[in-house]
Parts: C-alpha cells; sequence; structure tokens
C-alpha cells in the first residue's frame, strides 16, 4: 500500500521522554515526505504548543497540518490558514469550572492563543507547560478570563481524583459535551464530535485521500479512534494495553525510534503487514 498521509500523536508516539524528536525518527520522516507522504501532527494540545515541532519538520515548506486540541481546530502549515475549527459552547463552561470546587485536588487549564490560563499552577498544570513549552497565566476568577472562543478544556490532577471528575461529566452532560483521557492526569474536556478520527475523516474528504492510504501512530487511549480509522494502525511499545491490541502492528517505544522504525518499514521499504 502506498501511504499518502501520516497521522502521529506527539507525547508519549512522535518525542521521546524529552519531548525532542530522536535523529533516525526525523531521518525516515524527511525522506516520508520526499515520497509525497503529507505529515498530520494530532495531539491535544494547542497548536501553539505543536507549531515549533512543526517549523522543526519543516511542515511550513514541504506541507502537513497541525491537528490540534485532538481535533478540536486543524491548521494547514504551508499557508498558516485554519482548514477547520469547534468551539465548546458557552452555556456549559460553568459546569467545567465547577468541579474544581465540586471535587478536591483537581485544576482546570484552558487556553488563549499564546498562553496557558488556569487558577493555580500546580505540578499537572507545569506538566501541561513543559509539553507545550508556552507561559502559564495564573488569574483568581478563571470565569472572567476565559478567552473569546474556547476549544478545550483540561482537568488535571492525580488520576484517582479524575475519575469522579469523568463520571459526574458522563452522568450529567452526555450529548453535551465529550471527556476522554489523554493522559493518567489529563482529563480532556472538548466539544461533542470532536476526537482525532473525526478531523482526519474531514482532512481526507478535503484533500481527497482514502483511509487506505492513512497511516496513524499513537499511544493513548485518545489515539484509539484515530486508529480506528487508518488503513494502518501502529501503537508504540509503550502504549496503553488496550491501544496495543487494537493496533495493526506495534513498533519500539518513544525513546528507541518507534515512530522512525514503523516509517521506514511500511513507507520507505513498502513492507506489508503480511
Amino acid at each position: 500500500m502506498s501511504y499518502k498521509k501520516l497521522a502521529l500523536d506527539l507525547d508519549g508516539t512522535l518525542t521521546d521522554s524529552n519531548k525532542r524528536v530522536t535523529p533516525f525518527t526525523k531521518k525516515m520522516l524527511f525522506a516520508a515526505m520526499e515520497k509525497g507522504v503529507n505529515i498530520v501532527l494530532a495531539s491535544g494540545r494547542p497548536d501553539v504548543g505543536i507549531r515549533a515541532l512543526a517549523s522543526e519538520l519543516e511542515l511550513d515548506k514541504r506541507g502537513g497540518y497541525i491537528l490540534a486540541f485532538n481535533g478540536g481546530r486543524v491548521v494547514d502549515c504551508k499557508t498558516n490558514q485554519v482548514v477547520f475549527e469547534t468551539f465548546f459552547e458557552k452555556r456549559y463552561c460553568d459546569a467545567v469550572l465547577s468541579v474544581k470546587e465540586k471535587f478536591n485536588g483537581v485544576e482546570v487549564i484552558t487556553y488563549s492563543e499564546k498562553e496557558i490560563l488556569t487558577e493555580n499552577a500546580t505540578q499537572y498544570v507545569m506538566e501541561e507547560q513543559r509539553c507545550l513549552n508556552c507561559p502559564v497565566t495564573e488569574v483568581d476568577n478563571l470565569s472572567e478570563h476565559l478567552p473569546p472562543s474556547i476549544i478545550k478544556f483540561l482537568v488535571v490532577g492525580e488520576h484517582e481524583r479524575l475519575l469522579p471528575v469523568e463520571e459526574y461529566f458522563k452522568q450529567n452532560f452526555a450529548g453535551k459535551f465529550d471527556v476522554y483521557f489523554s493522559q493518567p492526569f489529563f482529563l480532556e474536556v472538548v466539544p461533542l464530535g470532536v476526537d482525532k478520527a473525526s478531523a482526519l475523516e474531514k482532512l481526507n474528504l478535503l484533500t481527497g485521500n482514502t483511509k487506505e492510504q492513512l497511516m496513524a501512530c499513537g499511544d493513548g487511549k485518545n489515539d484509539m479512534p484515530m486508529l480506528r480509522v487508518a488503513g494502518l494502525s501502529v501503537a508504540m511499545e509503550n502504549a496503553h494495553p488496550d491501544v496495543k491490541a487494537m493496533a495493526d502492528f506495534v513498533t519500539a517505544d518513544n525513546d528507541h525510534d518507534g515512530v522512525g522504525l514503523a516509517v521506514e518499514k511500511f513507507i520507505i521499504k513498502g513492507e506489508s503487514l503480511c
């Protein structure tokens, strides 16, 4: 199969434990682009937290896409134009913000175009800052400092403290907005129907690509919808067991060139699963 699109989760997949792309993986990605493969950087991060990586991979020159906020916004790297985006309904903002008072030990984050906004920069907020490499601004009352348009909230804290938050949202707001874990300590809160899979399907329609022409790599449970709509789904060795169980192929972990090895095997060498 000749793949035309390569969708890559970032944290735990494309980037290693130091949030860098290994030299071998970078070499394989450039080789894939020389073969005409379009790269899509697919992440729960806001686009401000992806742009440096897109620039490092020269997607602004070679072409490619940023799929940010788990699919809430897609940006064409070459033109810097937003291809499409979906906003969170303002009538549900107070419900999301209220969990900080309802549940102990959790914090709520949202994003402006250039910074992370929160009331308390906990260790989990700073982990998000480390991933994005953008400023954190603490405000007295987040509800009074919300940006005009919101694509995503992130509720952060210890996994055991986030589980009842997830259950609260699912019991009281099913069909209103979606929630899912991207990391054990990160609970994503996004507009209804927003995920990496639906965004990739829209992008395929716009660019004339088929499911069979898409290869996708991921490690987290929030990557599973994306892997299901790919012609070839690749899980990292460090992936969640559910992800590894449903993937077509399991590659090495993110600290040992997992993405690069998969790209070499299936795109550069053109090997098949059989």
